[in-house]
């Protein structure tokens, strides 16, 4: 996994598309925010201030208050590539949260997204 080029895309022009998919299959922009919160520890005002901003997925994951310690309970395979194997730890970072968009968009419950 050597596609390097995403950790300079804007998070801001990504976030709309990860509401877009969760909304198509009848789940919220809430439910999006709630899941990056929980990985990342950002709260709505700094999320909002973030993609006001335009950082990129780099800075994003740089800046985030902490990467929640349930992380590890992430597993499965996303792009094709099994989450809990990347070693690029900012690829792993952003492919978290991937995964947990996709689980939103498949139906999963909140709460077993949310590993608790």
């Amino acid at each position: 996994m050597k596609n390097t080029k995403i950790f300079g895309i804007s998070f801001a022009s990504v976030y709309p598309l990860y509401i877009q998919k969760a909304e198509k299959k009848g789940r919220t922009k809430e439910e999006v925010d709630e899941i990056i919160f929980w990985l990342t520890g950002y709260d709505e005002a700094t999320l909002q201030q973030l993609l006001d901003n335009k950082v990129d997925f780099e800075t994003f994951f740089a800046q985030a208050p902490h990467l929640n310690p349930n992380v590890s309970l992430i597993t499965g395979v996303i792009c094709g590539y099994r989450v809990e194997e990347i070693e690029d730890k900012l690829m792993q970072k952003i492919r978290y949260l991937d995964k947990l968009i996709d689980e939103l968009a498949k139906g999963k419950a909140m709460e077993k997204i949310l590993r608790k």
